[in-house]
């Protein structure tokens, strides 16, 4: 099956073939020099992935010194590894369809609560350890900030742990301005901060391209501590004045889960008592406080929408946490396989935080069973392994629109535009929290979807849909980027998509994961 440079194809052939059973170093080491280099990767690159020298993985593909299986496995897997990408060069997909996709696959970590975490990181003087980080390129992003103002960080040897060591002090002026501005999550290190320096700035945050996001709930509620924000030349320059103590009233004037957090982080560090009125209680929130109590906070509410807070004056504790599955990427999962009309078992899928969507999904005819419930590895979160079964959809009989949690998430809304295109009948897409995110999802028009854009918010689909290749550019909006990737699954023929860093922001590996259960996706780079 493919995957990225066709590396793994060319190493697993080699595995059966004479060249192999021979033991020939030659043979060997010349398919793992052309796997390197079809990706694009350098000596050093896979080197250090390796743990090697690089003159040690020359000898190997100079067939000078020789491997075994085992040997052959690693050396396959860090070639397929996603995180190591070509310098300078952008990453495509070619996608051949249709496709059938069978089997099971686990829903990995939360991408919103591994950057919650990461931020949040910057609270504790002890060592922070982060289980199962899902590793994308906005836990790249963040890290490398994190990085660039002396926070030590260190992989584990298989990369399934994160080690995280504060300095005694930040060095904000040497902050990685371009990573920062490649991520809206260094919007989050305001709150942290705000006890750290008396003065600071950050960059204006980036991210996807969704259309107008005010950052005036942050820093509405942020006041309560002492920070007082202005806004000059793309930066966000920041001052801490003293405040009284007391019990802290905040009522957030937008129930949003970056606001939340940040509010959240900024209690912790206060030694008193805040309550946080019109909280987020949504799943990235609930991570971020059950690492918080694993700190020594005192947290009540937990999973409403008023939290009260009882920090402390200092942190400093080792710490290992694990965030919890991934609810969007659950979705996104459900979703390829209603638009391959697949049999597909979606396993770790955390329900509380999918259950609107499922419920939708049912009225709208879809056939899925629910295991029994089990544990997440937090031990807080409730996951199910979810079978999806092929299914005549039709058209749900209200619009589908995103509420505050427990409604359907905001962006597990984009996934009902490629599903309202598989059922019979017209579906309103109602967006009403962003204004240019019904905007992208028109690109599914150019596979074959009939859409309507009503206004900026509203998006009619009619289906069902004859899907057709194409080759298209990936949107500047992580959600729809994806949406496109799905439905290329469906179309017949080969679809190119362009640029596909913007999926590689929230997931990891996918187009390899969605191989290895018979998808047909190739990575390649210009």
């Amino acid at each position: 099956m493919p995957s990225p440079g066709s590396s793994r194809p060319v190493l697993t052939r080699a595995l059966e073939s004479p060249l192999v059973t021979s033991k020939s170093s030659t043979g060997i080491g010349r398919l793992i020099r052309d796997a390197r280099m079809q990706r694009g990767l350098t000596h050093s690159q896979v080197a250090e992935a390796l743990a090697l020298e690089p003159s040690v993985l020359r000898d190997i593909e100079m067939g000078a010194r020789s491997v075994d299986l085992d040997e052959i496995a690693r050396i396959a897997a860090a070639l397929q590894d996603p995180s190591l990408a070509p310098v300078g060069r952008t990453m495509h997909l070619r996608i051949k369809g249709p496709t059938t996709l069978s089997g099971s696959i686990d829903v990995r970590s939360s991408k919103n609560a591994a950057v919650a975490l990461l931020c949040a990181s910057l609270l504790n003087k002890g060592r922070t350890t982060l289980e199962g980080i899902a590793r994308i390129e906005e836990v790249n992003r963040i890290l490398e900030v994190l990085e660039s103002i002396g926070v030590q960080v260190t992989w584990s040897a298989d990369k399934s742990e994160l080690e995280l060591i504060r300095p005694e002090t930040l060095d904000l002026a040497s902050l990685d301005v371009e990573a920062a501005r490649r991520t809206r999550s260094v919007i989050m290190f305001l709150g942290p901060l705000l006890h750290l320096l008396p003065e600071f700035r950050l960059p204006y945050a980036g991210g996807c391209d969704l259309g107008t996001r005010t950052v005036t709930p942050h820093l509405q509620a942020l006041q309560f501590f002492g920070l007082n924000v202005k806004a000059t030349d793309g930066w966000y320059n920041a001052a801490v004045r003293e405040t009284d103590g007391g019990v802290r009233h905040i009522t957030l004037t937008e129930r949003g889960d970056t606001v939340t957090e940040n509010v959240l982080m900024a209690a912790a560090l206060y030694p008193g008592t805040t309550v946080i009125r019109n909280a987020s209680p949504n799943y990235m929130v609930q991570d971020l406080c059950f690492f918080l109590e694993a700190l020594g906070v005192t947290l009540e509410g937990i999973g409403s929408t008023t939290l009260t807070v009882t920090g402390a004056e200092e942190i400093s504790a080792d710490v290992r946490v694990a965030p919890s599955e991934d609810p969007i990427e659950a979705m996104s999962l459900i979703t390829a396989a209603v638009v391959t009309k697949s049999e597909l078992t979606v396993r770790r899928a955390p329900i509380e935080f999918l259950e609107i969507e499922l419920a939708i999904l049912g009225d709208m005819g879809l056939q899925y069973d629910l295991s029994q419930e089990y544990p997440a590895a937090n031990g807080r979160t409730r996951l199910v392994d979810i079978t999806v079964h092929p299914s005549t959809l039709r058209a749900a009989q209200d619009k589908i629109h995103p509420m505050p949690f427990p409604g359907l998430n905001i962006d597990n809304l984009p996934f009902f535009a490629v599903i309202a295109a598989e059922a019979e009948g017209r579906t309103l897409i109602h967006d009403w929290v962003y204004e240019n995110r019904a905007i992208h999802l028109l690109e599914l028009g150019k596979l074959g979807a009939r859409t309507t854009l009503l206004d900026p918010h509203r998006l009619v689909v009619e289906g069902p849909t004859n899907w057709r290749s194409q080759e298209i550019v990936c949107p500047p909006a992580l959600r729809p980027a994806v949406c496109l990737l799905l439905s290329s699954m469906a179309a017949r023929g080969v679809t190119v998509l362009r640029d596909v860093y913007v999926i590689n922001r929230g997931y990891e590996d996918l187009a390899n994961r969605l191989n290895r259960l018979g998808a047909d996706i190739q990575v390649f780079y210009d």
